[in-house]
């Protein structure tokens, strides 16, 4: 019993230290060894195993994580004015990224989803959904916010998205 009490917590940390730490970096093996001792016996156990971070690749993307882009959409405000079921936002100022972005790259002559939605955060004015006017959305993204910031919100964007 005692085993299993201190095992849940170490695991779940060596999860969390792991999971968020290797976001964005390439897969790699990592060599694990615990160590159990109770009722004087000691077992020691060593495995091997290769982790990855949770990522999404699509064409004009240029890669990115989806769980970091969660963050980056929450720290600049983007729930303020979007409605997003991800991100548990429902803002009506601009439009509702469930549906909207693949509806507009359809109607912005049919661009590859990933690149439009990048293109609509560096540069928002570039294509303008019908129902909303010019100079709405911030056009200082592009400049405020690194590439591995924006291909993450590019990211989970794309992960929200409803067929």
């Amino acid at each position: 019993m005692l085993f299993a009490v201190l095992l849940f917590p170490a695991g779940f940390a060596g999860y969390a230290v792991g999971h968020y730490t290797s976001l964005g970096k390439p897969p790699k093996t990592v060599t694990v060894t615990s160590t159990a001792s109770g009722s004087g016996s000691t077992a020691t156990t060593t495995s091997a195993t290769t982790t990855s971070s949770a990522t999404t690749t699509s064409s004009g993307g240029g890669g990115g994580s989806a769980a970091a882009g969660k963050s980056v959409f929450a720290a600049n405000g983007c729930a303020n004015c979007h409605t997003f079921t991800p991100a548990g936002s429902n803002g009506t100022i601009g439009p509702n990224l469930d549906t909207a972005p693949a509806a507009s790259a359809k109607a912005d002559g049919n661009m590859a989803l990933a690149a439009f939605i990048k293109q609509s955060i560096v540069d928002p004015n570039a294509y303008i959904a019908k129902g909303y006017t010019k100079g709405l959305m911030p056009a200082t993204f592009g400049s405020q916010l690194s590439k591995t910031q924006i291909n993450d919100l590019v990211a989970f964007i794309l992960s929200g998205q409803k067929s």
